[in-house]
């Protein structure tokens, strides 16, 4: 059923959009085609995009399909919501029919409009917001320990091994004791990881790396992405855990494994004097951590809608769709995430890493 509506809903809302672009253009027929035969190839190449058609292209092609066509799925939410706003004013009589008909003024306006706005999103994704935050606890941990935890790195076609290294830079900046990464570390396809080096990168982290899969390394096929980060130097927690000084890190597997361990078996296996973290991608029934007795979570996924008003969707489908929370005893963080899916735009949102500072609190 979601299938069906992820294929429907933009075909019916690029219809829609075409139709009014033509209506509105005050161009002769033959540019107007021209104008909708370039959206309906945008569109077609994201939908190239999640097929493995586009492994075989040359990377300079691939990359630039890939950032065309799911750019392009992005805009046309923003183009429908420009044209229903439009025909809503038109039959409640506030809009003039003939702003909808031959007006360049209204063209230009749109194209300013939207193009502003999504040139803020590009700006606004390109500026990784740092955020703070405190973590207390009773247990010995010993001194204070500094985690940066992040989640979504979606590194592929669109974030490369530059924009990588510039995000490595910021976290090695802030001199970590740990880096915890709660899942999607690969987009879809390891391809442009290994033929960029992105491993050599990653291993640049000044810090122990620890990370869980996420649904995106299942999509990349979990065997080859588990190689591929043992080999960048970070390891990969597949309802497992690892004690680092005093914690716990328990990493479980994605819910795309619909046979992973659950919550309460986890933690029933780990040391309870230890500050335990669980890293689950996804933050889908956040009470199972407090019943289990865990200390904190890390989770990502949501991207928090990436673009508003997607945002209010995560809002509506998740009990903590983004920052910190709070169940019981048990403090959780659903990260918003570093990096992105499709195009890199970020309206009403951010991109993030997190400074976690744990420490212990004498009573």
């Amino acid at each position: 059923m979601w299938m069906i509506l992820f294929l429907v809903l933009p075909v019916l809302g690029l219809a829609y959009s075409l139709w009014h672009v033509w209506c509105l253009l005050p161009l002769a027929p033959a540019w107007r085609w021209c104008a909708v035969a370039v959206c309906a190839l945008a569109f077609l190449t994201s939908l190239l995009n999640f097929s493995r058609a586009i492994d075989g292209m040359p990377m300079g092609l691939a990359s630039a399909c890939y950032e065309a066509g799911n750019s392009f799925i992005f805009i046309l939410l923003y183009v429908v919501m420009a044209f229903l706003l439009l025909d809503a004013g038109r039959l409640l009589h506030v809009v003039p029919r003939s702003w909808l008909h031959s007006n360049a003024a209204v063209a230009a306006a749109l194209l300013v409009v939207i193009g502003g706005l999504f040139a803020y999103g590009y700006a606004n994704y390109r500026h990784k917001v740092r955020r703070p935050l405190a973590l207390s606890t009773n247990k010995d941990i010993g001194r204070p320990v500094r985690v940066v935890m992040m989640s979504d790195l979606h590194l592929g076609y669109h974030n490369r091994r530059r924009e990588l290294a510039r995000w490595v830079d910021m976290v090695n900046a802030e001199r970590p004791d740990l880096i915890l990464i709660a899942g999607d570390i690969v987009d879809r396809s390891l391809r442009p990881l290994l033929a960029d080096g992105m491993g050599a990168e990653l291993r640049r982290l000044s810090a122990p790396v620890y990370a869980c899969p996420g649904n995106h390394e299942y999509y990349s096929g979990l065997g080859r992405a588990a190689r591929f980060m043992a080999d960048a130097g970070i390891t990969l927690l597949r309802d497992s855990a690892v004690t680092v000084g005093g914690l716990c890190i328990i990493g479980r597997d994605d819910r795309s494994n619909p046979r992973r361990r659950s919550v309460a078996e986890l933690v029933r296996g780990a040391d309870r004097s230890k500050y335990i973290i669980i890293m689950d991608h996804q933050p889908y029934h956040l009470e199972r951590a407090e019943r289990a007795g865990a200390d904190f979570q890390l989770s990502g996924h949501t991207h928090h809608g990436q673009l508003w008003p997607i945002s209010w969707i995560t809002e509506a489908v998740y009990e903590c769709a983004y920052g910190p929370w709070r169940r019981g005893h048990t403090r959780y963080y659903v990260s918003s995430g570093m990096g992105i899916w499709g195009g890199k735009f970020r309206i009403g949102t951010r991109s993030e890493y997190v400074v976690a500072t744990i420490v212990r609190q004498y009573e």
